[in-house]
């Protein structure tokens, strides 16, 4: 049984849906005691997530089971906020009418950010994962909602070709639509009514750390949200400054004050980031401290410390971005991996509340419902990243002007590589293979 939720799993191209998109076939070929299902939807305005678990509460809990029989899990939970009602009311009475056994609901606090991995798994369980360790290492998986649908989808045959995204912030009708992958960001703003300003910059993600791209971008496996902001919003500013910026700040601003470390995440789990002792060596020049700066290798890049922290507008999570950039370049891997035997004993008094954090952000106008939008979407255009999961980009199967069908198998995982399989979110003719796969309707090459 083990061996075909696997070989499923892997011929659908599942990845991890909200993340870095790990490949969910190699994340469940392991055996673990418990799988936590990470409901927390921590970013704040996304919403997908709290819709799934309500709408599609028997999916999630089937591709959870499949998950724990996978690893030999005897235990599961479904970690999400009370505040998410619908969710929990009809997790609540799924759960008895499939007599699931093992699996429970856990209430997290509502604050940032409870959807870190290693955040959750020591709410969840007490345990604390090691520095630059995985949930693995104390025994637990843990999977995105919208992952463990995919995966109930998977076992039923079908393959990954649509994504849930919420759609919010300076348009029309924010709401959660779902969407088939490679469809254009700017046909999507017009599902939810359109921009209302006219200079506009796009959030792909979550506002903490969501990136900002270019409006014709594309949906991919791992996009959460499309948060559209005006230009000149502090957020947009802020995600938009360069290095020769963030790095001179850096050296002439920073007190030293430590508030960037007493809210990091990471630090109050007892790990050893002092984003503080990072930002004191940068500044006064000391590039051979490699004991200090190599920390930047435990920083998860959630942004409390720049966004919560800081009083002075710096960045430690974009130092910590650029040095571990750097590390890699030259081929220097991470030498922490020591294992914290408590957290911190103020770590509860240090949470981040979520709404406290939107105000501090100035996206509180922003705080919409986003409805789920079950209406079909459909396009004629699609063009489908070859590399949007960590790994190696999927090798093209399809050639020029070759037709397909919605569903159909169109790049696969390159021979003895990471990687994930991609299947055609519509039906047409292929237009492009080079970077991307290109499908449209009624082309003729």
């Amino acid at each position: 049984m083990r061996e075909e939720i696997i070989a499923a799993v892997k011929a659908a191209g599942v990845v991890g849906a909200g993340g870095a998109g790990f490949p969910t076939h190699v994340k469940i070929n392991a055996n673990a005691e418990i799988v936590i299902v990470n409901g927390a939807e921590c970013e704040p305005l996304l919403r997908a997530d709290q819709h799934l678990m309500a709408s599609e509460s028997e999916k999630l809990i089937i591709g959870l089971k499949a998950v724990m029989l996978a690893t030999g899990a005897g235990k599961g939970y479904i970690s999400l906020k009370l505040k998410y009602e619908d969710a929990v009311r009809n997790l609540q009475d799924t759960l008895k009418q499939m007599d699931a056994q093992g699996i429970e609901l856990f209430f997290i606090p509502d604050m940032y950010p409870a959807g870190d991995e290693h955040v959750l798994v020591h709410e969840v369980t007490g345990r604390i994962v090691p520095e630059g360790g995985i949930p693995l290492h104390v025994g637990v998986v843990v999977s995105n909602v919208q992952t463990l649908i995919n995966i109930a989808q998977a076992l039923e045959g079908q393959p990954v070709t649509d994504k849930y995204v919420t759609v919010t912030g300076e348009v029309g009708k924010p709401s959660t639509v779902k969407v088939p992958i490679g469809m254009l960001i700017d046909e999507i703003l017009l599902l939810a009514g359109g921009t209302t300003v006219r200079e506009y910059t796009v959030i792909d993600g979550g506002p903490m750390m969501g990136k900002l791209i270019q409006k014709d971008a594309t949906i991919r496996k791992t996009t959460g949200g499309i948060i559209v902001l005006p230009q000149d919003h502090s957020l947009v500013v802020e995600k938009g400054l360069t290095w020769p910026v963030i790095s001179n700040r850096a050296k002439s601003v920073c007190c030293n004050c430590r508030a960037c470390t007493d809210v990091c995440p990471r630090n109050l789990l007892g790990h050893r980031l002092e984003p503080h002792r990072i930002m004191q060596a940068i500044g006064r020049g000391q590039i051979n401290e490699s004991e200090v700066l190599s920390k930047a290798f435990l920083c998860s890049e959630c942004g409390a410390c720049d966004t919560y922290g800081c009083s002075m507008g710096l960045s430690p999570r974009r130092v910590n971005a650029e040095l571990k950039r750097q590390f890699a370049g030259a081929g220097i891997r991470n030498p922490h991996n020591e294992k914290p035997e408590s957290s911190r004993i103020n770590r509860e008094f240090r949470r981040i509340p979520t709404k406290r954090l939107l105000y501090r952000l100035g996206l509180d106008k922003y705080e919409h419902k986003a409805p789920l939008n079950l209406e079909p979407v459909l396009t004629k255009n699609v063009k489908i990243l070859l590399s949007q999961h960590i790994g190696a980009p999927a090798k093209p199967v399809v050639e020029l002007g070759s037709m397909v069908n919605k569903g159909d198998l169109i790049a696969e995982i390159p021979e003895g590589s990471l990687g994930a399989n991609l299947h055609a979110s519509i039906s047409g003719q292929v237009y492009n293979v080079e970077g991307w796969i290109g499908i449209q309707q009624g082309v003729n090459i």
